[in-house]
């Protein structure tokens, strides 16, 4: 099993963001005082229902944001349903003949700008990025939800040596955060909790293993971040791991399609199938941990600790959209609203749809 990426486009927190982009240009990287207010979202409600497949894809290939090393290519080549086609401008092939294209990005919050834009149909996202885009206004939808157990995956790291044992020792310091990832919104529950605002910080907006290395630097005095990049800030760099495990941040990640691929029976049809073999793929991973860790590193090159460690502490497990779904998503939204960094709030209801749980198949799906 090898992993070939070296086709894949590499696009960072740092991307070129349109006039309504989410949180306007609060994703450039190392920008203090980053968060900024969304664009309020438009009052009608887009419709956010599949139309019915199309019986065959006809050559079509389906364009996926994905998460450099973490996300969606590596775990379906892993687990065998994905072949890569070396040098190839089209990145794999599911078993059923799909062509899928992957597009690497360091975080959420440009995968849900590349989907809306229709640069992707479909990508996988954390908790915060697809309200930050609903607030923006962008017609994207959740349609696949992932659930992974205790909390382990995301921490507020602080370095060795720094005495600090409680966020209120970084009241006016700085923090390196990626706003509009669920690293923003895994701080915001820090925060909440201890009865903080994000005012009384200076937030850089970073995220994964560049936030640690500030960390590491001395640039900022904290770094929210998550696996592998905690895994390995506290097993090669003796880190501190504060403030993780399920009190704080939500367990849900997800797989977003844009409002303009769920009007297309084609693309409908080609997501379906994609979502089934990415679901058996995480469902898969819960068998074959030291597989999967094997593969993991060949994308992320951490030591064999740390991947193992990573594997353990970020074990997804797929979930069918349900109610739930709605109540987290919009405890978020509601979250961000209250701590005045979005200028409005919304029904989240619209933005999620039940119309691809029938991807949820050959296992028992979790219910939630």
């Amino acid at each position: 099993m090898k992993f070939k990426l070296s086709s894949r486009t590499s696009v960072g927190l740092g991307a070129s963001l349109s006039a309504v982009a989410i949180a306007a240009a609060a994703f450039a990287p190392g920008a203090a005082n980053a968060h900024t207010t969304a664009h309020a979202a438009a009052k009608k409600a887009p419709g956010f229902v599949a139309v019915a497949p199309a019986k065959s894809w006809g050559g079509l290939t389906l364009n996926v944001g994905d998460q450099a090393g973490t996300g969606a290519e590596a775990v379906l080549d892993a687990a065998g349903y994905l072949k890569l086609n070396s040098g190839s401008s089209v990145d794999g092939v599911l078993p059923d003949g799909l062509k899928v294209d992957f597009n690497d990005f360091a975080a959420g919050p440009p995968i849900v700008q590349a989907v809306n834009s229709g640069a992707d149909q479909v990508g996988g996202v954390g908790d915060a990025p697809p309200v930050f885009g609903a607030a923006a206004g962008y017609k994207v939808a959740i349609i696949n939800a992932l659930h992974v157990e205790g909390g382990k995956n995301a921490a507020l790291l602080v370095a060795p040596g720094s005495g600090i044992t409680s966020i209120t020792q970084l009241i006016g310091k700085k923090i390196a955060v990626g706003v509009g990832t669920s690293a923003d919104y895994h701080f915001l529950s820090i925060l909440n909790q201890a009865g903080l605002k994000p005012t009384q910080f200076t937030i850089v907006s970073d995220t994964g293993g560049t936030c640690v290395s500030l960390l590491n630097t001395g640039a900022v005095a904290a770094c929210d971040t998550w696996s592998p990049y905690v895994e390995d800030a506290v097993i090669a760099d003796n880190d501190t791991a504060l403030y993780d495990g399920p009190a704080y941040g939500s367990p849900w990640s997800y797989d977003i399609a844009s409002e303009a691929a769920l009007k297309n029976p084609k693309y409908v049809a080609a997501i379906k199938a994609y979502l089934t073999y990415l679901n058996k793929a995480y469902v898969w991973v819960q068998s074959h941990k030291s597989a999967w860790t094997a593969g993991w590193q060949l994308i992320v090159p951490f030591s064999t600790a740390v991947m193992t460690q990573a594997t353990d502490d970020d074990l997804d497990t797929p979930v069918a959209i349900s109610d739930s779904t709605v109540t987290n998503e919009q405890g978020i939204l509601n979250s961000f609203y209250d701590a005045g960094l979005l200028p409005d709030t919304l029904n989240y209801a619209p933005y999620i749809t039940e119309s691809f749980n029938d991807t949820l198949v050959g296992y028992k799906a979790a219910k939630k």
